[in-house]
């Protein structure tokens, strides 16, 4: 019996862009960008494309290279992992992926979506790339922006094939303000099938575009296909994948800006009948679509998750955080421990820094839309003057509550990085108060209704919340490329060896 299940749109609402999505049987899974953000390459599942769930990461850490480390000053903020290719061909899983970075182009392929993951390089460098395994077994790579490029690799993908396809596909008009990009290439019925994201020259505005084929070698027809904000801040809906299901219907998912939050996941209907895939209804993305279960019943984890730190280590002696949760940038496994103090995440200080984002081992969960909240106990009994311990709104101009010891005394300051220039950025402490202990429950609400896109800071006394500082304005831009998050962080501006730790976490969608 088949289970009918409505979906809302956006799909999710959190910050998953650049998704890919594919179906293996009754299974979908979606693949999306996470950047500077370790583990890295979250892959998600789901049996209904309406509830989803973190199936894993492809990868622990990517080169641990000194910025992917946040050595000195050194970071990889707006970089990383960008717009991965997922496929499913012969019994393997395949991701591929260029860091902007390194500028290499990374290879993952896996037997099992949770892994083990086999990694390597693919000898040159293919923007937002999107691979695709033929009928005849021939491999190509599809990538770059403004002009489109297909490349046949060899047949063990560890490069462009000698003698092989490499041709121009498609070439945007130069004066477009987003050349096309984003690529996503499919074999439908005979026919190839190229998906981007595209914005005319005529105004800012994220359209979907579509070119179709007769042949790998043929010429690509097409233009946009999808040009509507479902009445969201003039923002555009475009890139993502497009999938089946078993019954023959497809879909495509797609993003949107959705301002400080991030962008999010959209599901929209394709009508694959005639020459040319037709999105949505009369050219618009309906609010609300019905899709069917392929496992009717199914319980899915949350994407997000309240924990209690209470962990044991596994039979080879790590210790696994919820899947919930990734660290700003590459861990420093020596620095961080769940078992020395039971119920407890304890951050040690390891370099002096000026600022929360660079800190060693920043561990953080997506914020959620509309209204969202984290709540944390922050025990600074350990911390050492100069050094702050607690909780963020993490993103280039962050805003922060935390523990600090000024002269051997205890306080609470709420801070932010902000300027009226964007040119110029500077650390701002709103507020200060004296602290009878060390030990303070903080909480961070983030809102983002109607565009209002700020975070407020509270601390707990006599059972009541009390805000302090003012509200932080939050903003989307390209410095971090992503949307805001919840952080836990411990940093030391002026001696290192001190320690905090951070108990009964609790997040909320309000």
């Amino acid at each position: 019996m088949q289970e009918k299940i409505k979906v809302k749109n956006p799909l999710i609402g959190q910050d998953y862009p650049d998704v890919d999505v594919i179906r293996v049987r009754d299974t979908y899974y979606m693949i999306s960008t996470t950047m500077y953000f370790m583990p890295g390459g979250v892959i998600l599942r789901s049996y209904d494309l309406a509830e989803w769930e973190i199936a894993g990461y492809v990868y622990d850490t990517l080169d641990d290279t000194p910025a992917q480390m946040l050595t000195g000053d050194s970071n990889i903020y707006g970089q990383g992992m960008w717009a991965a290719s997922l496929r499913y061909h012969k019994g393997m899983f395949y991701v591929c992926f260029v860091a902007n970075d390194t500028h290499k182009t990374y290879l993952y392929t896996a037997e099992n979506v949770q892994g083990p993951w086999k990694k390597k390089n693919i000898e040159g460098f293919y923007h937002d790339c999107s691979l695709l395994f033929d009928d005849d077994d021939r491999v190509y790579i599809m990538y770059g922006n403004r002009t489109i490029y297909i490349t046949e690799l060899d047949e063990d993908l560890n490069g462009p094939k000698k003698g092989g396809l490499h041709r121009i596909a498609v070439k945007d008009d130069d004066e477009a303000m987003l050349g096309y990009e984003g690529c996503h290439l499919y074999k439908i019925k005979g026919k190839y099938y190229a998906f981007f994201i595209h914005s005319s020259k005529e105004e800012w505005f994220r359209s979907e575009a579509c070119f179709v084929a007769d042949s790998i070698d043929g010429e690509f027809r097409g233009g946009d296909v999808l040009r509507d904000d479902m009445g969201y801040r003039h923002s555009g809906v475009a890139q993502g994948g497009i999938v089946d299901t078993p019954d023959g219907d497809y879909y495509a998912v797609l993003f949107q800006d959705r301002g400080a939050s991030g962008r999010m996941p959209v599901l929209i209907p394709i009508d694959m009948s005639g020459d040319f895939p037709v999105f949505g209804e009369n050219g618009k993305i309906p609010d609300n679509i019905e899709v069917t279960s392929t496992r009717p019943g199914y319980k899915y984890e949350p994407l997000y998750a309240s924990d209690d730190f209470n962990y044991v280590p596994g039979a080879d002696g790590k210790v696994k955080l919820k899947n919930v949760w990734q660290w700003n940038h590459n861990p420093h496994d020596g620095l961080w421990s769940v078992t020395e103090r039971k119920g407890a995440l304890r951050l040690y200080s390891g370099k002096i820094c000026g600022e929360l984002t660079q800190a060693y081992n920043t561990l953080t969960q997506r914020t959620i839309e509309t209204v969202s909240e984290a709540a944390v106990t922050v025990s600074a009994e350990g911390i050492k003057d100069g050094d702050f311990a607690g909780i963020a709104a993490l993103q280039g101009l962050y805003g922060a509550a935390a523990v600090t010891k000024n002269n051997g005394k205890y306080e609470l300051v709420m801070f932010e990085k902000d300027s009226e220039d964007p040119s110029v950025e500077r650390k701002i402490e709103r507020e200060r108060v004296q602290l009878e202990s060390p030990v303070i429950r903080l909480r961070c609400v983030t809102d983002y209704t109607d565009g209002k896109d700020e975070a407020k800071f509270y601390y707990e006394k006599d059972s009541k919340w009390i805000m302090i500082g003012s509200p932080k304005k939050l903003f989307f831009r390209l410095d971090h490329f992503t949307g805001c998050r919840f952080a836990l962080f411990y940093y030391s501006t002026k001696q290192t060896g001190g320690y905090s730790d951070f108990m009964n976490f609790e997040i909320n969608c309000i």
